[in-house]
């Protein structure tokens, strides 16, 4: 096998070493870690790069670990598991701030310390790949191997919760004994404060005998099914009182209910400090009116609607609009948190005047950013812009590409921006900036 060393100069946004062979051409190395020398094989070439593997390594980096999970390496859940924990989050970090430098155009601004909690089973939700693979021993449930659309053979996870880490071999024992097993694609996890929740995806329908069988799993292992026998918007419980799925926010007294299939944060603990925090960065005062973009069940909406005098909600899916203004009427927040549905990948500036003025703004979208919203802000007269925004991202390079539009267009100061570790062992970057109008002495961060 033609195999060569490499120097290992950097880490990218996938969690590979990157490196520069003796021609000069970029090569993308799993498994090695920047300083690292290493003995690589190739995977795959290209015009301009190469992918390859590191089969030894020469040289390891002060900052390398023992990966936790048994499947690192092969698993496409994680890729990090072999960097120091805090040394992922300085990646992280620094991948931030090269977008911002590079598409953005952006320097001086203040890093935000990062938002970070447990490294390990911190995962409350998660979609497990299924198959029937009698080669492999049955049934197999579990994350999709890396690079490839195979289903894992996994037994444990270390960054779903104990008890459903321990779940996964009698969860795939369980499901080789019904008669539909080859029409299971996938089972999804939810967990909330107080039940979990596994939902079915099943291609065909299920037998009474099938129904029982899911009954007697579910109470001997502490889960509710919910089956799903078509899109998302098919999933329903099992058996009625199955469907009591929340986290609290304590720190403003609201429980959040939510559906297994409803997008929410999948680490709950993070998710509190990162609340506080956007909270902390648009300093609020009790008079104020504030919009929440892409506000999902409200994540955002309702813990506002408990610091200030009004907030509105703009989401384009009808369904979480609805089940947020259930959750302002259960928490006595209707009268302040308002709701509409919107495409906000479609807006303009007559829109947001529309509305009429808002002291702050908080936008949430997801991974493609909020273009739109960015160029209807920055067209508004500046008395008629927010004074303060923030931005929560789950996508530096859409963020930098919309701090551009606010800071170059729209004439606001982009005056602080850091990560938010929602996903530890994982190249998936959040992170929150804020921006201000005019300029101020200092920012005041609650911890």
């Amino acid at each position: 096998m033609n195999t060569k060393q490499l120097l290992i100069e950097s880490l990218d946004l996938a969690g590979q070493g990157v490196a520069h062979d003796e021609e000069g051409k970029v090569v993308f190395v799993e498994g090695a870690l920047p300083g690292e020398r290493v003995r690589v094989e190739p995977i795959r070439s290209r015009k301009n790069y190469d992918r390859a593997r590191a089969i030894e390594i020469l040289e390891p980096s002060s900052l390398r670990v023992e990966p936790a999970c048994q499947y690192f390496g092969t698993c496409g859940g994680c890729v990090m598991q072999h960097l120091d924990p805090g040394a992922q989050i300085a990646v992280k970090q620094r991948a931030l701030e090269d977008m911002l430098q590079h598409i953005a155009k952006i320097q001086n601004y203040q890093v935000l310390p990062p938002v970070h909690g447990s490294y390990w089973g911190y995962r409350m939700k998660a979609r497990f790949s299924a198959r029937y693979v009698p080669k492999k021993g049955g049934m197999l449930v579990g994350f999709r191997e890396r690079n490839s659309r195979f289903v894992m053979d996994m037994h444990s996870c270390e960054v779903v919760p104990p008890q459903v880490s321990a779940l996964l071999t009698p969860l795939r024992d369980f499901l080789a004994t019904l008669s539909v097993v080859r029409r299971i694609p996938q089972i999804e996890l939810a967990v909330g404060d107080e039940q979990t929740v596994l939902v079915l995806r099943h291609l065909e329908p299920l037998g009474a005998d099938e129904l029982e069988k899911l009954r007697q799993f579910g109470q001997k292992h502490d889960v509710c099914w919910w089956l799903q026998p078509k899109g998302p918007d098919s999933a329903h419980p099992l058996e009625a009182g199955q469907d009591r799925l929340f986290y609290r926010l304590p720190e403003y007294g609201l429980t959040m209910h939510f559906k297994p299939t409803d997008f929410t944060q999948v680490n709950h603990a993070v998710n509190q400090v990162m609340i506080r925090r956007a909270l902390s960065l648009l300093e609020l005062q009790p008079e104020h009116r504030v919009v929440d973009l892409f506000c999902g069940l409200g994540n955002f909406t309702l813990p506002l609607a408990t610091q200030v005098q009004s907030v509105v909600g703009v989401e384009g899916s009808e369904t979480l609009v609805e089940r947020a203004q259930e959750l302002a009427r259960a928490h006595g927040l209707q009268g302040r948190a308002e709701f509409s549905v919107l495409d906000l990948f479609n807006i303009d500036e007559r829109w947001l005047t529309s509305l009429g003025y808002f002291d702050r703004m908080l936008i949430d979208p997801p991974r493609d950013g909020a273009v739109a919203v960015a160029k209807a802000i920055s067209a508004l007269p500046i008395a008629q812009q927010p004074e303060r925004i923030v931005y929560v991202s789950c996508n530096p390079a859409t963020l930098a590409r919309d701090a551009g539009i606010l800071v170059h267009v729209g004439g606001y100061r982009l005056q602080a921006a850091g990560v938010v570790n929602m996903f530890p062992h994982t190249a998936h970057i959040e992170s929150m900036a804020v921006f201000e109008r005019g300029q101020q002495e200092s920012l005041q961060l609650s911890k």
